[in-house]
């Protein structure tokens, strides 16, 4: 396409979804969340030692802190920050800043995010839940048209219809003000420098403008960003976002409050309404966003407890019921290339993923049944089924015990989340997991003051109703969508050992899974969790990594039965391993991130 021509390409022909919703599922199924494409970002000696540690698969080593995350540019501040006496909250914030502006595709201060704290001096986990939430005025019918029937994925998506109340501000201030002791405005220094001084177009971030310059092109703003003189940014371009850093100034001096009150406040608002699908976000949806403190959701798993987030996210109860399907196999003596051991680990996922279709939601909205899904009984016996040799023919919810009633029908989500994942550990001991969204890549593609904004709320079901029954993820006013996100801390003996997390959408789940079965089943470095091929299964289909070690056990899984389909897998793994002798970091090679560490 010429110069220029992204900007003539007809609006209905972006957003159009071919079939219906069972055609729909199928192609968001398919489509990778964010592109392939790690790059090479070697910044300063430190970041290309991390890079070159990566490339030959070994894992970084330190002994006082550590910090793993997406980009060399966001470790280097995270890296900044604990080098000067910052916790591993005060390292997040300028990271999560940096991430907004180098990987502006994945998150941002127009998004989500769930953060999972430890903290060393009280000997406690809590998490800390900075979920978007759906507009007051929201009705379930939201993503229907005028005929009852769900709206086309992008036709949903594009546009200020599926924008939340961002969560991401709030959030970072919340973790300030509870474990932060650096003064807060200092914490944004390294992105409003990159913002002002600029910062070379990564090969990542080229590429994926490139693939969705049509979409990008909608909105003069994020056009104007993202397609200068009507062309994609290429690698290499000198990308400045003066306007971005005025924001993080003025979130510096005042606070998270100058995000969700006065002039910025009304400028989303504005870009919202005035965007090509209207939106229907408020002054007062912002106003009245809170973070909530949860309690984790912690399931055993091989003398460990493995602690994730609980409702709105599905990733801590679907992680744990996964591995508590499998705990009483031994994954050890098969290896990780038995496709016995395939067999077992997929098909707990279905099972697994089964139950989230049905009950797994907002639990401030829905009774969500998480102790039930976790109890050693009714996973005992759902794990009956896995006794056979070969492919479950068909996977069904289970029936937990309900802590008061509820009963739902199957789930319809379309969720294709472009997401980033922050690991960090301190010098005081503190440990943080935090994995952060806009949802799509490019979210909404609504921009304003050099952010882009969320299209969470696609994480709804678009149906009301499945089989006579109300859908639990349905929309509702002030709800937050069902995610799929896992920020996860393997605690032993009451200590952090292992931090993880990753991006990928629904996918997300087996990612993380299968790197805590690397670590805890098959003793892999953290390195070679991050990096193993994937093998994933959530309704069925075995997707396999392409190019990897486990295409080897393509054919083996078809001899068990299942329909398998090799496709790239773009996780985006962060892990920390604490060990007797220090600690250790990985970074997934599938990205441009990097561990540092001192």
């Amino acid at each position: 396409m010429t110069r220029g021509g992204w900007m003539g390409v007809a609006l209905a022909a972006l957003l159009a979804w071919p079939g219906g919703p069972s055609a729909a599922q199928q192609a968001a199924d398919a489509v990778s969340p964010e592109a392939a494409g790690a790059g090479a970002l070697a910044l300063t000696p430190e970041v290309a030692a991390a890079q070159e540690a990566k490339a030959a698969g070994r894992s970084v080593k330190a002994r006082e802190w550590m910090v793993a995350v997406a980009n060399p540019h966001a470790a280097m501040a995270g890296a900044r920050v604990l080098r000067a006496g910052g916790t591993a909250a005060d390292a997040m914030v300028a990271v999560q800043a940096v991430l907004g502006l180098v990987e502006p595709q994945s998150s941002g201060l127009g998004g989500g995010a769930f953060l999972l704290w430890y903290d060393a001096q009280a000997g406690a986990l809590t998490t800390l839940d900075g979920r978007e939430t759906a507009p007051m005025v929201a009705t379930p019918t939201l993503f229907q048209d005028e005929d009852g029937a769900p709206l086309g994925f992008f036709e949903a998506v594009v546009g200020g219809l599926s924008v939340g109340t961002p969560g991401t501000p709030a959030l970072m201030q919340a973790a300030h003000e509870r474990w932060g002791r650096l003064p807060w405005p200092g914490l944004f220094k390294d992105a409003i420098t990159l913002a002002e001084d600029g910062f070379d177009v990564s090969p990542r971030l080229a590429g994926l403008v490139d693939r969705d310059a049509a979409r990008l092109a909608v909105h003069p703003e994020t056009a104007r960003y993202f397609l200068p003189g009507g062309a994609p940014l290429a690698e290499g371009d000198m990308l400045r976002n003066p306007a971005y850093a005025d924001v993080l100034r003025l979130i510096g001096r005042q606070g998270a409050e100058a995000f969700y009150t006065g002039a910025l406040a009304e400028d989303i608002v504005a870009a919202v309404h005035g965007a090509a699908r209207p939106g229907l976000l408020s002054l007062r949806d912002l106003e009245g966003y809170a973070v909530k403190e949860r309690a984790p959701v912690c399931a055993p798993y091989r003398g460990h407890d493995v602690c994730g987030m609980g409702p709105p996210s599905s990733g801590g109860l679907t992680v744990g019921q996964i591995l508590g399907l499998l705990e009483g196999y031994d994954l050890t003596a098969l290896g990780p290339r038995s496709a016995r051991a395939w067999r077992l680990i997929g098909d707990a996922s279905r099972l697994a993923f089964a139950d989230r279709g049905r009950y797994m939601a907002d639990s401030d909205f829905v009774p969500v049944p998480a102790k039930g899904l976790l109890a050693p009984d009714y996973l005992a016996r759902r794990a009956e089924a896995l006794e056979g040799d070969a492919a479950l023919r068909d996977v069904a919810p289970g029936m937990p015990e309900f802590d008061h009633a509820g009963l739902w029908g199957p789930g319809g989500t379309l969720s294709q989340p472009a997401t980033s994942h922050i690991s960090i550990v301190d010098g005081y001991g503190n440990a943080l997991s935090m994995t952060t969204t806009i949802e799509n890549a490019f979210g909404s593609r609504v921009m304003v003051r050099g952010m882009l904004l969320n299209n969470e709320l696609t994480d709804f079901s678009f149906r009301t109703h499945r089989d006579g029954r109300p859908v639990a993820n349905a929309v509702a006013p002030g709800k937050r969508p069902r995610s799929s996100m896992a920020p996860t801390i393997v605690m032993r003996g009451g200590a952090p050992v292992l931090v993880l997390g990753s991006p990928g959408g629904s996918r997300i789940i087996g990612y993380v899974a299968q790197a805590l079965i690397a670590q805890l089943d098959w003793g892999m470095d953290v390195q070679q969790a991050a990096a193993m091929g994937h093998l994933v299964n959530r309704f069925g289909t075995f997707d396999i990594e392409r190019g990897t070690r486990a295409e080897a056990l393509a054919a083996p899984l078809a001899d068990l039965g299942y329909e398998v389909e090799p496709r790239a897998m773009t996780s985006g793994l962060h892990l920390i391993a604490l060990t007797p002798d220090g600690l250790r970091g990985g970074a997934d090679p599938r990205r441009e991130g990097v561990a540092l560490g001192q």
